[in-house]
């Protein structure tokens, strides 16, 4: 440790941290295709024959992701541990390993002996998710700098020739989510509501474990879908994936984009999350939901791995426009203009709107 800041105070310097990762992480199961995990240059990873392998790659703002001062430390890591699960599990990839380079202010690394610093907790949220997922943690690195950020790496591995893309949905397949939406953008507006009619702040005010507030829930810690997204795999269902990160009209639109095609919508078939709004279930992003289209003449489960599967539209022909179209309860029908979270636009995260937050 290095020395004393003031009173009981302790900053515990880079290498203190390194080996309390390291000890954390060698805590958890050596993963079969982990050869070797964090003390060397790089990991080493034998995924076995007839299989890709599946990276992505996710940074996480304070600011932009998440906010200190909303967010506890346990949910941040949570919740960048499964943007990167999620992604794994859109493409129908089971996770091999994950690597985190974390950077923080100084005062993070700070303790006043009666608990535990903002590191040593963000791990702990990170490694439970990453336990849950059998995601060894793999290595990464560590700095101190003047905004806090997490820049995850996921490595998965899927069959060869079995990976779910954007590109293969075809006209007249039904387009089917996994759950339900738009709970992360209600639970984005409950913390919003705190901070405006509270002299605290939300992340103040809420206890450091999993709060007992539904609302705040689905925001807080939402559930990468990777058994799903296996199971798709595994039946040969789907014909294209995504998971909603930035929203359902925006996602849509990524898939319809890349497999060339048009959709319709019809709006009482969402699965409105309890406590949320169709506009928040429409352009919410942080849902992490599945989001697929299969074969019109194929028998799609109404429960696929413990959790509920709902048909929600159609896909249409190239030629039809506009690209998306919601349809109402009573036959009128409008364009689905792509309203979920972009960066560098005008639209600011956690201003309590109807976008949860960036991907």
């Amino acid at each position: 440790m290095s020395k004393k800041q003031s009173g009981n105070e302790d900053s515990i310097a880079e290498l203190g941290l390194l080996r309390q990762i390291r000890r954390r992480a060698g805590a958890m199961p050596l993963a079969s295709a982990l050869s070797l995990g964090i003390g060397d240059d790089c990991a080493l990873l034998d995924p076995g024959r007839g299989k890709e392998i599946a990276v992505t790659t996710d940074l996480s703002i304070d600011g932009r992701h998440f906010r200190l001062d909303w967010h506890p430390p346990e949910v941040i890591g949570h919740r960048a541990l499964a943007r990167g699960l999620s992604d794994l599990a859109a493409m129908g990839a089971r996770p091999l390993a994950a690597f985190i380079s974390l950077g923080v202010p100084k005062q993070l690394t700070v303790t006043d002996k009666s608990s535990p610093t903002w590191v040593s907790r963000f791990y702990d949220g990170l490694v439970t998710l990453a336990e849950q997922y059998d995601t060894p943690l793999a290595g990464g690195d560590l700095a101190e700098s003047p905004v806090a950020l997490a820049d995850i790496v996921l490595v998965g591995a899927v069959r060869r020739g079995d990976a779910l893309l954007r590109s293969g949905a075809r006209a007249g397949d039904g387009l089917y989510v996994t759950g339900w939406l738009g709970g992360s953008a209600a639970g984005l507006e409950k913390l919003a509501r705190l901070d405006r009619t509270s002299q605290r702040r939300p992340g103040r005010i809420l206890t450091t474990g999993r709060p007992a507030n539904g609302v705040l829930q689905r925001h807080f810690y939402p559930q990468p879908r990777i058994e799903q997204g296996d199971w798709l795999v595994r039946h040969g269902m789907a014909t294209a994936a995504i998971d909603l990160s930035d929203g359902l009209s925006t996602d849509l639109a990524h898939l319809c984009e890349e497999s060339g095609v048009t959709a319709e919508v019809e709006a009482d078939a969402i699965p409105v999350a309890l406590s949320a709004n169709l506009e928040q279930a429409l352009h919410g992003g942080e849902d992490y939901e599945l989001l697929f289209t299969a074969p019109k003449h194929q028998q799609v489960p109404h429960v696929m791995a413990g959790v509920p599967v709902t048909r929600i539209g159609r896909i249409g022909g190239v030629k039809n426009r506009p690209q998306i179209t919601l349809l109402a309860p009573d036959g009128s029908a409008k364009p689905l203009e792509p309203r979920g979270w972009q960066h560098f636009t005008q639209r600011r995260p956690f201003d309590g709107g109807a976008t949860a937050g960036p991907e």
